[in-house]
């Protein structure tokens, strides 16, 4: 069995007792419709899930459609949003998205990665969220800190940079379970693998995870 083969098997056994250990793992961001989840996941880069759902539970009340954000007084929309971090670069790139909705897509959120690419603020990790979760479409692996962190401290990747993680975790990571993988490896940051003080000694990951050997 090639070094490939056997990091293949590794990520299906992580897979498998991370399913055992968080079944109930799913995106954490609060949504109804395509543009909500857009701005949504838009508001959370660099930010807590958690306190963007708190934002957005009066934000969506507010502002309904793409028009909304386009032509809302950027002031009042940075007031909105004051509580997120970079919240005046995000509300300026939020508005500017949505203006180009209107004027390239009648107004809805695209569905191809190069169009959301295009979109400015967006990213491959929120171009990922929005495709996979709102429209099935799976075109890559969501790559945020706690996927980055997971995934090297379990020996899946040694890069740092975002997008190269995404390459090379998409090379030994079923594309079935692009999603569900990354779902599983974010509440397993959250939960367990924390950034400080992880819980090594109750991981299901221990007698796979190198880190976990170096702390015994």
């Amino acid at each position: 069995m090639s070094e490939k083969e056997k990091v293949k098997e590794k990520v299906i056994q992580i897979i498998n007792l991370l399913e055992f250990a968080h079944p109930d793992a799913k995106l954490i961001l609060k949504w109804s419709n395509p543009l909500e989840l857009l701005v949504a996941a838009m508001l959370a880069a660099q930010f807590n899930d958690d306190l963007v759902n708190r934002v957005t539970e009066n934000l969506f009340k507010k502002y309904r459609t793409a028009a909304d954000y386009a032509y809302a007084n950027l002031e009042e929309l940075e007031n909105d949003i004051k509580s997120i971090r970079f919240y005046r670069a995000k509300a300026k790139n939020i508005k500017e998205a949505c203006r180009i909705l209107i004027e390239k897509y009648n107004g809805e959120v695209p569905k191809k990665m190069e169009e959301l690419l295009s979109l400015p603020g967006i990213g491959r990790k929120t171009a990922n969220v929005v495709l996979s979760n709102a429209f099935g479409v799976i075109e890559g692996i969501i790559v945020e800190t706690h996927v980055s962190r997971v995934s090297r401290r379990l020996g899946l990747t040694d890069k740092t940079d975002p997008d190269e993680i995404e390459k090379d975790l998409m090379e030994i990571v079923p594309r079935e379970k692009w999603l569900r993988f990354s779902d599983l490896l974010i509440f397993h940051g959250r939960r367990v693998c924390k950034a400080r003080n992880p819980k090594c000694g109750e991981c299901v990951l221990n007698n796979l995870c190198p880190s976990a050997q170096l702390s015994k």
